[in-house]
């Protein structure tokens, strides 16, 4: 067991690249378009149904080939998408739009709806201020980072949704309560770095990713999280959380493998599950450690599956360390503090 101030990165494993191939890069060598692709994009011949099309001052969608499944129209200036703007493609599964100028005022109709076998949708780093609908019931993969969205749009019979990214836009608790509600089959959830000083009611229960770092939140509701039966995966670090804020058992869920509650105003550390992983608590205000956080009881079949553990920036120093907190963190490979 390592004990002392030290930086370490944990790469974080859920997301979306695990789901589906990735077409995001292909080789320098690959790079020979076959015939049936817009003359001004790239289709490589080992992947003939990708069409690339990123970088290349576009304004309006070129004409698409029928037979491209996987659309990327990266880094253009696109600013308007027409209704029959994929209409020889309507068997599209991934549709990347990332960087670009496009407003929803300037998305015509159905234009995304039409696309009845659309798996993927990204319109990353735009000037929407609404999430874009209506959309197909195969969507799966959503990403709508870093635009001025400050409403949500309707969600309504998307049965498949499994992954939303909503980060770096402009939400608050009221717009979100409620609209995602009938998403059953929705596992990840990104709301981190809006404006949201409560946490949002009526997201799905079935989450097992919930990311709500960098809001205002200063409150959690008593049992908030029991309706989470199988949430793996939880962050709030960079809010405004105090001791007042979160009720005794918050964070008692024994589905959780990773908890980050790093850069808030904490004086006491929440308890927690024994199934729990790592467990993140840097740039509090902690000023003991309790080992009746980690551990109910002590004993040979009774101990904290931590693996890692950050204390740094808080008051506690190792020699204020109770000497039974081995005992109890006795799988741990990392434990941080000043």
């Amino acid at each position: 067991m390592n004990v002392g101030t030290v930086t370490f990165l944990l790469a974080l494993t859920s997301g979306v690249s695990g789901q589906y191939y990735d077409y995001d890069y292909y080789p320098s060598f690959l790079r020979s378009s076959s015939p049936n692709c817009a003359p001004e994009c790239e289709c490589p011949g080992n992947y003939p149904t990708a069409m690339y099309c990123d970088e290349l001052k576009l304004k309006s969608v070129p004409m698409v080939p029928p037979g491209i499944k996987y659309l990327y129209l990266r880094n253009n200036q696109i600013d308007h998408l027409d209704e029959k703007a994929f209409e020889n493609v309507t068997d599209l599964q991934w549709l990347i739009l990332d960087h670009n100028l496009l407003e929803n005022s300037k998305i015509k109709g159905k234009v995304f709806a039409k696309l009845k076998q659309l798996k993927k949708l990204h319109i990353n780093y735009n000037n929407l201020t609404e999430t874009v609908s209506p959309l197909p019931k195969s969507l799966e993969d959503l990403q709508l980072t870093n635009n001025k969205i400050s409403k949500l749009g309707s969600f309504e019979g998307l049965v498949n949704l499994t992954f939303i990214h909503l980060q770096h836009n402009q939400l608050k608790e009221e717009t979100i309560s409620a609209a995602l509600r009938g998403l059953k089959s929705l596992e990840y959830l990104d709301l981190s770095f809006n404006q949201m000083s409560k946490l949002p009611s009526g997201l799905p229960a079935s989450l097992l990713t919930l990311y709500l770092d960098n809001n205002q939140i200063k409150n959690i509701p008593d049992e908030y999280f029991k309706r989470f039966g199988a949430l793996q995966y939880l962050r709030l670090s960079h809010n405004e959380l105090a001791d007042g804020g979160v009720p005794g058992n918050t964070f008692n869920i024994s589905s959780l493998l990773e908890l980050d509650l790093s850069y808030n105003k904490l004086k006491s550390i929440p308890t927690v599950s024994e199934n729990l992983e790592n467990y993140y608590l840097q740039v509090n205000e902690l000023e003991k450690f309790e080992v009746k956080s980690f551990c109910k009881i002590l004993g040979p079949l009774s101990y904290s599956k931590i693996k890692h553990l950050r204390l740094d920036g808080n008051p506690l120093t190792q020699s204020s360390l109770p000497p039974d907190m081995y005992e109890c963190l006795r799988v741990a490979n990392e434990i941080t503090v000043n």
